[in-house]
């Protein structure tokens, strides 16, 4: 053995960081073990545009789920800056579209009638105050040890919002809630973000989805971190270092042994480690390779987007000329999301092919936060855009053709946005150092190449409740936060953990939790 640990963390993703810190300023000797170049996992700034002086969040781009306790505890100096505007959402075909502006309730009001779905105006204010009220119940209990079921449904108190929103497919909800069908689809899309499921889905996994996309800090809110993504683990990893965690990046595991055992390369040299325990911030299908025994039998995830991240001259104008393009791309920016549309572009893709037109959500970051730009971008009038794809399933992607399907896919991404645009987008785009148009697109299979995100899957498998059934073990400290493997020595603090999943850091804390309480 090269050396002996407290904690070995293999990942150093913002969960990984977090686990690290907490670990650290609890007297741990910790080693954090990354194999790429530098921390932060999909939560990175970088220029992603030769010559072009703007720091993207890359991969990972808002956050919700991030507790401000987790910030309090660590001293993080992170500033989270609140979008006005909800959401902008063309109908499709036509010159108007949908704008909540959460500071005017008189004019959403207005764009609801503006659209045809005056009706469904005051039921949207209702449901989603139903939403407000499960996240005031459930997102105080995720850096806590798991509730059951029942447990979680009495901190709620409402049966028939508990029914509406846990026990009955979302999509049926919905239906029953709207009648318009862009309304539909805009609350659906919150079941959809990296989830292949239909609208009515029986599984319930888009409830599951939609979920997390409601309760973060307790309010539902997603915020523009400044500074961009980078900011948050550059912060997450000054606390771990500061508080005496190594991180070692380069350091790529080759295995794992239920023992705590921990091989990796350094440098071109095999290196090893010990540990009393090792956090694994990875997938648990990735968990599952690296054991030298047991594994689990995770099944591969498998991912349902595409990533695409442009850089414009300006914002695009708008069929609808009523709206300040700076309102409608100051939320999230919706494209054929229709909830007939979204039925259809799934039908699609579950044959076999892109769907056509692609729906997607745009957010642009600059205009939140402009200190990603540098001041001559900012007084030039330059823009990011991140675009979201759904509907694309990893099934659609093989190594032989990811080429192929990257352009496929970008042209579909730029044609969907097209169709609700004065003006195409092209025309905007900015232009690299070498005369590149400057946009660059993201498959599952590129996203699992850069990221070893098996399939491409965003969360590192199926989300979970953040609950758990009434017959679940909960002896162990492990089993009690959510972070149990088939392994006691060995402890999941990602993504893949219950209750992980998106820039939330609860992942990693629960877990260091779990290593406190079992000493």
């Amino acid at each position: 053995m090269d050396s002996t640990v407290d904690v070995v963390i293999v990942g150093g993703g913002h969960n990984g960081l977090v686990a690290a810190a907490y670990l650290a300023q609890a007297g741990k000797s910790v080693t954090l073990l990354e194999r790429l170049e530098h921390v932060g996992g999909a939560a990175v700034s970088a220029e992603a545009f030769d010559g072009v002086d703007a720091r993207l969040s890359r991969y990972s781009y808002l956050v919700s789920l991030l507790p401000q306790r987790i910030i309090d505890e660590l001293k993080l100096d992170i500033r989270l800056e609140r979008r006005r505007y909800s959401s902008y959402t063309p109908l499709p075909g036509t010159d108007r579209g949908l704008l909540v502006d959460n500071a005017d309730a008189a004019a959403t009001a207005a764009s609801f009638a503006s659209v045809d779905a005056a009706d469904d105006s005051p039921r949207w204010q209702q449901f989603y105050a139903g939403t407000a009220a499960l996240a005031r119940s459930l997102f105080p209990t995720v850096c806590e040890p798991l509730l059951t079921r029942s447990e979680a449904k009495r901190a709620l108190g409402n049966d028939e919002l508990w029914e509406s929103l846990i026990e009955r497919p979302i999509g049926e909800t919905i239906e029953s809630t709207f009648s318009n069908d862009l309304v539909r689809g805009v609350v659906l899309t919150d079941a959809l973000i990296g989830n292949f499921v239909p609208a009515r889905d029986e599984s319930l996994a888009a409830n599951r989805c939609f979920l997390y996309h409601v309760i973060g800090g307790g309010t539902g809110d997603w915020d523009v971190p400044v500074g961009g993504m980078g900011s948050v683990t550059g912060e997450l990893a000054r606390a771990a270092r500061e508080a005496g965690a190594t991180l070692l990046t380069s350091a790529e595991v080759t295995s794992i042994s239920p023992e705590g055992e921990v091989r990796y390369h350094l440098n071109g040299e095999e290196m090893s480690i010990a540990a009393s325990t090792v956090l694994v911030n990875v997938a648990p299908y990735v968990l599952d390779r690296l054991l030298t025994s047991s594994p689990a039998g995770a099944a591969r995830p498998k991912g349902a987007q595409v990533k695409v991240n442009l850089m414009l001259k300006r914002l695009p104008r708008l069929r609808d000329s009523s709206i300040d393009p700076a309102a409608a791309f100051g939320g999230t920016f919706h494209i054929n999301e229709g909830y007939e549309q979204l039925q259809a572009a799934y039908e699609a893709a579950g044959s076999g092919s892109i769907p056509s037109p692609l729906p997607s959500e745009i957010y642009c970051h600059s205009l939140t936060d402009p200190s990603i730009l540098s001041p001559e971008l900012q007084e030039a009038g330059a823009q990011t855009l991140t675009v979201f794809a759904l509907h694309v399933p990893d099934r659609l992607l093989t190594p032989e053709n990811n080429d192929r399907m990257r352009a496929a896919l970008q042209r579909a991404v730029l044609d969907s946005l097209n169709s609700v645009l004065a003006e195409p987008i092209e025309d905007l785009l900015m232009t690299d150092a070498e005369g590149r148009p400057c946009i660059e697109t993201k498959t599952t299979l590129d996203l699992e190449a850069a990221l070893e995100m098996p399939g491409g899957n965003i969360f590192h498998g199926p989300l979970s409740w953040p609950f758990v059934e009434e017959d679940a073990p909960l002896k162990t400290p492990a089993e009690r936060w959510g972070v149990a493997t088939a392994h006691e020595r060995i402890l999941l603090c990602g993504a893949g953990a219950r209750r992980g999943g998106a820039v939330s850091g609860i992942g990693g804390h629960n877990a260091a939790m779990a290593v406190l309480e079992a000493d």
